[in-house]
């Protein structure tokens, strides 16, 4: 008799799961975005990685943003190479690890500093630090 209406996913040549979440990619795309516009000029906190969060969640919810995003000239490479390949310039990998240990610095002076911090306070940080470089370094560089 009638047919079920085609899925969302089908009628969107399958870029998007479903449109009925894509005020969500779209809010949490430019919500990443503005946190990683913020993380250039806050040490700290990491750009990069938030860069990346608003590309995927743009992809799924914002067609312009991801259009703008992929195309951006200081970005756009890193998200390309990303999504194609799932890696990371060596480059970045330096940048990154460099910037880590310059924070580790900063907190472990600030603690040595502060008698009525914990060892646990700054051994944390320090660790998911290390954690994430050395996920970093695991990922494959760009094809030349």
């Amino acid at each position: 008799m009638n047919s079920p209406p085609p899925s969302p996913s089908s009628t969107d040549s399958g870029t998007r799961r479903s449109s009925r979440f894509r005020w969500a990619w779209w809010l949490l795309a430019y919500a990443s975005l503005g946190v990683g516009i913020v993380g250039i000029f806050v040490p700290g906190l990491p750009t990069t990685v938030f860069i990346l969060v608003a590309a995927y969640a743009a992809s799924r919810g914002s067609d312009r943003l991801h259009h703008y995003l992929q195309t951006h000239s200081r970005f756009g490479p890193m998200i390309r190479d990303w999504q194609a390949h799932g890696a990371v310039s060596r480059r970045a990998k330096w940048a990154a690890t460099l910037t880590m240990l310059a924070c580790a610095g900063v907190l472990l002076a600030i603690m040595v500093s502060v008698a009525s911090h914990r060892w646990w306070m700054a051994a944390l940080p320090i660790a998911c630090m290390a954690l994430v470089s050395a996920w970093l370094w695991t990922r494959p560089e760009p094809p030349a």
